[in-house]
């Protein structure tokens, strides 16, 4: 694989991805931070998927690390979109059990 200033400036923006989505769930509200985590979990695992087959193809002993973080990469990125689905009706649960102990509380 030719290193190109192509493939250099797409690899840039894959690592700036993570620090930016840190960034944006502090600053997006939820509903939108969850499906900017959703789309932009599932992009970058698509692109671990597609690193893995091609370096499977090469068949590389150092290769065998690199397949090793990429996997790692996968299931990070996967085990983020999982939670970012569910996330939102426990946070629901949570605020409606607040309210009902709320009610309780200060009820008269």
């Amino acid at each position: 694989m030719q290193i190109t200033p192509e493939l250099m400036l797409l690899n840039a923006i894959l690592f700036l991805i993570a620090p930016l989505m840190a960034f944006l769930s502090l600053a997006l509200k939820d509903s939108f931070n969850r499906w900017a985590n959703i789309i932009v979990g599932i992009v970058l695992a698509g692109f671990g998927f597609l690193t893995v087959f091609e370096y499977l193809a090469q068949q590389s002993a150092f290769l065998a690390s690199e397949i090793l973080i990429e996997i790692a990469w996968i299931v990070v990125t996967a085990l983020i979109v999982w939670y970012a689905w569910k996330w939102p009706r426990e946070r629901l649960a949570l605020k409606n059990s607040h309210t009902a102990i709320s009610s309780f509380l200060f009820s008269e």
